[in-house]
């Protein structure tokens, strides 16, 4: 058997700057001594991600899902909430550790997101909150859910994790909702190994969330809320503001690969890419592709293909939610409720996408969907 020499290739590669950039940081930080608990480079890339995703307050978490969980007790949300069911696990898993129940409504299958038009049906009494996911990057119909949310007096928190820079309507999508939450994570297109953030309205409501990320202090001896440890170290922030100086190059490096696809995959019968959406600004952050019934694989063995070839596509987002032990036997959870989110989810496969993959190791990818017999 030949032995394989191809490097493998992920969905995903963290962007790392040379380190020799890095160094400097390294070296306030051990001069300083200060880790954590509001730092310099904390306080530094909380204003630099405001000036350069154009908002006016952010605050700063060790993750993303402890934004989300945050966000929801900050406007204190309880009883039910609406959200959808094609997402990564942590949406709705927020809810649950907020003693929240989740509500599953049906999506758009081109955007993807959540369908605005099976909101108002699963609205009921204990309804709270809206809870969508602007998935791939893809914005929500944000007009159809604010006036859904302002109708029935409800508090909209957009899960904005692949939404970092992206511009819709010619400013920040993460300027609409009550709330909007940021994962940093490290197969993110802007990260910082491990974190994330909220996006406030207000002075205020960020006062608020600071409180909630650090324990609920005040000051040394007032405690005013029942907060978590959710504060992002020193490392973290450092790293995110070297980040910063390359995102511009690593979306441009995106583009190009987006392009690409699209351009070699439009001739395969049976892979649709998904429609380009309608924004000022994308950030590329990821590519999936719909395994149709024309194509002569079934996307778990055009996923095992890929696989064999080392290359790890990912099936993002398999299982649904809905489908998970701790969420299938709420009645919003029935596969008759959600046929649109179990047929995306059943062909959907996410392809390398990452500044770093090289026209070859594109080409690798693009050979075996050609000729995947």
């Amino acid at each position: 058997m030949k032995k394989r020499t191809e490097k493998p290739i992920y969905v995903t590669e963290p962007f790392l700057p040379p380190l020799e950039e890095f160094t400097p940081y390294l070296e306030k930080i051990w001069e300083s001594k200060w880790l954590t608990n509001n730092g310099p480079y904390h306080q530094q890339l909380e204003q630099a991600l405001c000036e350069h995703l154009g908002v006016n307050h952010l605050a700063l978490f060790v993750n993303g899902t402890a934004a989300l969980i945050t966000a929801l007790q900050t406007l204190q949300i309880t009883g039910e909430v609406i959200t959808t069911p094609y997402s990564f696990v942590a949406t709705a898993h927020s809810l649950l550790w907020n003693n929240i129940k989740p509500v599953f409504v049906d999506i758009d299958p081109v955007t993807m997101n959540l369908d605005p038009n099976h909101i108002e049906s699963a609205i009921t009494s204990q309804t709270t909150a809206i809870l969508p996911v602007h998935c791939y990057g893809n914005p929500c119909n944000v007009d159809r859910i604010q006036q859904i949310a302002a109708k029935h007096k409800l508090k909209v928190i957009y899960d904005g994790a692949h939404a970092f820079d992206v511009k819709y309507r010619g400013e920040s999508l993460l300027v609409h909702g009550d709330l909007s939450v940021l994962s940093f994570h490290a197969t993110k297109v802007f990260n910082t190994f491990e974190g994330g953030a909220i996006i406030c309205p207000d002075a205020k409501t960020k006062q608020r969330v600071d409180y909630l990320k650090n324990f609920g202090f005040a000051d040394e001896v007032t405690i005013v809320a029942a907060g978590i440890n959710g504060k992002m170290n020193e490392l973290q922030a450092a790293f995110g503001l070297l980040q910063l100086n390359h995102i511009g190059h690593a979306i441009r490096s995106r583009k190009k690969i987006d392009c690409r696809y699209r351009e070699a995959l439009s001739g395969v019968s049976g892979i649709t890419c998904m429609a380009e959406p309608g924004v000022t600004v994308r950030n590329y952050a990821y590519f999936p592709v719909l395994v149709g019934a024309d194509y002569p694989l079934t996307r778990e063995e055009l996923y095992q293909k890929l696989k064999g070839q080392g290359i790890y596509s990912r099936r993002y987002f398999y299982p649904l939610i809905s489908n998970m032990p701790m969420y299938s036997e709420l009645a919003s959870a029935n596969v008759g409720n959600l046929p649109k989110a179990n047929s995306v989810a059943e062909s959907v496969l996410c392809l390398p996408i990452f500044p770093a993959l090289e026209n070859s190791e594109q080409q690798r990818i693009i050979d075996v969907i050609w000729n995947p017999e």
